[in-house]
């Protein structure tokens, strides 16, 4: 189970090294963190590991999210980071790549203890934090108010004000008014761009959509309220499935009162596994990592997949979907929406000037389009003969080694 994640990157940079003629030292730079940092956190007599991790900060100081779950492991963290140096360098963030993860389940503490560990995180890692160092943000089961816990708790230990040091903020704390559904307002951009670049007929697209989180309940109530028919959606505890369509606003609010969307009975109950294998158009994933792999992969039916999580498919199982003719729009394209909103944050926290938020949406759907044609031109220059995320990499790393180039850090 070692190194299950980072081993997909390091085939990915292997196979990229051919096509983009990369020398051994440069695929050497991009497999290696810059900085791996790990504690264990000792809260209310629990030890509790913790880690950030910066990847590369040529293109400026890192960014990333922290992640509390029971599964998180160094090699996630390591993977995670990995993404989010590709995914600024693609969308032209001045950021490189960093992560931040908590083993523990916060669905098994409650409020005070989750503060606490909040605050601890801060505590054994703060130094190496800041607004020109290394800038976290939400990830999965963190929000706003940890953000918040964790702002106030930098700033007693630095001495004075930054709010640039973190972004996901609460809006009263310098936060962002796009920040909530960002990651799904931008994989909803792309969405709609893929729909229109395949001519996809919009009346009979079928979707379904892994993970009813934050991201994936966005982007379902934004595929739902624009037309679209979405036929099967699953949180962590089982799917529900309707070939009709499901009514999307009924099973926010059964989720929001349950905590999980089997309690709508209009449905009928799958698992997480089944809904991957449904005779569908576009399968959104927007779980975690690894959920398709070699031994799923020949019984997905969706033509086109959008990965709305990180990580979602395997290596192995790219190759046998790109055999398939599978159209798989990568993560580090669909989900770059959180991350450019939190740039807008960032730069206004650094700024003090506050942008209208009409202003900011239309920035964010030029980004996220021009991302898009960057990727589906530059594909069209390889002929089509590689697939969309090897080419997202492709233009993300050159820009990488050009800037490490300029630096004088890697020699010619």
């Amino acid at each position: 189970m070692k190194n299950k994640i980072f081993s997909n990157i390091t085939n990915r940079l292997k196979e990229i090294q051919k096509i983009g003629c990369f020398s051994n030292k440069e695929i050497q730079l991009l497999s290696t963190p810059k900085k791996i940092n790990n504690a264990t956190l000792k809260v209310n007599g629990k030890k509790i590991s913790a880690w950030r991790i910066v990847f590369n900060d040529t293109l400026g100081p890192g960014k990333g999210g922290i992640r509390f779950h029971p599964d998180v492991s160094e090699d996630e963290v390591q993977s995670l980071a990995f993404w989010m140096m590709i995914k600024n360098s693609l969308v032209d963030l001045p950021y490189g790549g960093a992560k931040g993860g908590v083993r523990f389940d916060p669905r098994q503490v409650n409020n005070q203890e989750l503060e606490n560990i909040s605050r601890k995180f801060i505590d054994v890692f703060y130094k190496e934090l800041g607004q020109d160092k290394d800038i976290p943000a939400p990830d999965v089961y963190t929000n706003s108010q940890v953000m918040a816990w964790m702002l106030d708790e930098y700033e007693r230990k630095v001495g004075h004000h930054e709010p640039g040091m973190i972004t996901g903020k609460p809006l009263e704390l310098q936060g962002c008014d796009l920040r909530n559904d960002a990651t799904a307002k931008g994989g909803f951009i792309v969405a709609k761009e893929m729909i229109k670049k395949f001519k996809l007929n919009k009346k009979t697209i079928r979707i379904a959509v892994q993970g009813f989180g934050n991201a994936g309940l966005y982007i379902s109530q934004m595929l739902y309220k624009d037309g679209f028919k979405i036929v099967a959606v699953s949180d962590s505890k089982g799917g529900i499935y309707n070939k009709n369509g499901l009514n999307i606003n009924e099973i926010i609010k059964i989720k929001n009162t349950t905590k999980s969307v089997l309690d709508y009975k209009q449905a009928e109950n799958i698992t997480n596994t089944g809904l991957l294998k449904l005779p569908v158009d576009i399968l959104v994933l927007a779980a975690l990592e690894n959920q398709i792999t070699e031994n799923n992969a020949e019984e997905i039916q969706a033509k086109y997949i959008l990965e709305l999580a990180n990580g979602p498919i395997t290596y192995q199982a790219d190759k046998i979907l790109f055999s398939k003719k599978t159209i798989v729009i990568p993560d580090v394209l669909v989900n770059s929406g959180g991350v450019i909103v939190s740039y807008f944050e960032w730069c206004q926290n650094r700024t003090g000037n506050i942008l209208e938020k009409k202003y900011l949406e239309k920035l964010l759907q030029q980004k996220m389009i021009t991302a898009w044609e960057k990727v589906i031109t530059t594909n069209k220059e390889y002929g089509n003969k590689i697939d969309l995320r090897t080419t997202a990499y492709l233009i993300a790393i050159k820009k990488i080694l050009i800037a490490e180039k300029l630096r004088g850090r890697l020699k010619v």
